[in-house]
């Protein structure tokens, strides 16, 4: 065998390596999203039943295990009655009835605490033997650190409702919200950066910035809808295209300065809210219609058609949401929806960034 020949089944065996390592890492993030997808929802469901504050003490490792005894729960309960949620809205409730609140945060903090270690230990074993390839590892880790920042983060949202405030401060649930976006995202978009690409060309020079644009606004809105959450916006003007009788409502910047009605005044944030749905819905159609003119049977172009698909049906979803009066299947279903969108917006943006290019060392493995 030449030297040529071996450098050549060399290359092909790295290739065939880089590809098997690739795949694998690819499956670990995927199971990373669908545990984040999990643990958004539940935190959503949290919110919306008001279970949030029903766990009032940060116990990062001895709280995965919940009471066992009725003992236990009747401690559990009482430090609950110590909080204004308990005293100035739920004086009646029973032991029974605080369970079914706890069960709910009890499992969004389980989740959380089972993704640290969904994302940990496999990042370690890939890491050890050779898998992650050396310009994913900064951004791996950075990921991580975030992760754990989450966590404090959480607590910071949940103290905010222990002392003065009935529920958490819709700045804090926003903030947590969107940290668990950013990484929700940012293991769509390394992953999707793994997978292989389509040689299509783009539209136009700009598809990729109005692709990125996109994914912007839809982590935006998902802030926007954070706040409606957060101060209970939807369960008032439940009428569309109107909203208290107008297009355009009046008392929207009541209060002063101006500024803070967009964020504490709930008629300000829910329209908010159902502008950035027009403003999104009516970017990502013009993303279509350009992709179809110029670009039409590409695949950048079949993926905008779905990404204006899910948009629509997460604006419908929406509407149906808010003149039902947010019930809890269908908010927790628009939730979904959101993070699939997100989702496959930031997979539509990096389509047109490629796939990570091969790393030309080759690298050898133990």
């Amino acid at each position: 065998m030449s030297a040529t020949d071996a450098v050549i089944i060399d290359v092909l065996n790295h290739t065939r390596r880089r590809e098997r390592d690739r795949k694998a890492v690819r499956i670990w993030l995927g199971v990373v999203v669908f545990t984040l997808f999990c643990l958004v929802l539940v935190g959503g469901a949290t919110r919306l039943t008001d279970s949030g504050l029903s766990i009032t003490e940060w116990k990062p490792i001895h709280g995965v295990i919940p009471p066992l005894s009725a003992a236990e729960w009747d401690e559990e309960f009482r430090l609950y009655q110590r909080i204004p949620q308990y005293q100035e809205i739920n004086r009646d409730m029973t032991v029974d009835e605080f369970k079914s609140i706890f069960w709910w945060e009890w499992a969004h903090r389980f989740l959380a605490r089972s993704i640290g270690m969904v994302f940990a230990l496999p990042l370690i074993f890939f890491w050890l033997t050779g898998r992650i390839e050396k310009r994913l590892r900064g951004p791996l880790v950075g990921l991580l650190a975030l992760g754990g920042f989450q966590g404090f983060v959480g607590w910071w949202m949940v103290s905010s409702g222990l002392t003065k405030l009935v529920s958490v401060s819709q700045y804090r649930l926003a903030t947590h919200l969107v940290i668990a976006c950013l990484i929700f995202a940012a293991c769509i978009w390394i992953m999707r950066g793994l997978a292989p690409h389509s040689r299509d060309l783009p539209p136009t020079a700009r598809s990729k910035w109005a692709a990125g644009g996109i994914a912007f606004l839809v982590l935006f809105q998902i802030y926007l809808g954070a706040l409606v959450a957060g101060l209970d916006a939807g369960l008032s003007y439940n009428t569309w295209p109107l909203m208290d009788g107008a297009l355009i409502p009046s008392d929207l910047f009541v209060q002063q300065p101006w500024w803070v009605n967009l964020f504490e005044n709930p008629k300000t944030v829910q329209f908010a809210h159902r502008c950035g749905a027009y403003i999104l819905w009516a970017v990502t159609l013009v993303h279509m219609i350009v992709s179809l003119r110029l670009a039409s049977g590409s695949t950048h172009a079949r993926r905008s058609v779905l990404l204006f698909g899910l948009v629509t049906l997460q604006a419908v979803i929406g509407i149906s949401t808010l003149v039902m009066q947010v019930p809890l299947d269908l908010a927790l279903t628009h939730q979904a929806v959101a993070l699939i969108v997100l989702g496959f917006a930031v997979a539509h943006w990096r389509g047109f960034v490629g796939e990570y290019p091969p790393e030309t060392a080759i690298v050898t493995r133990t």
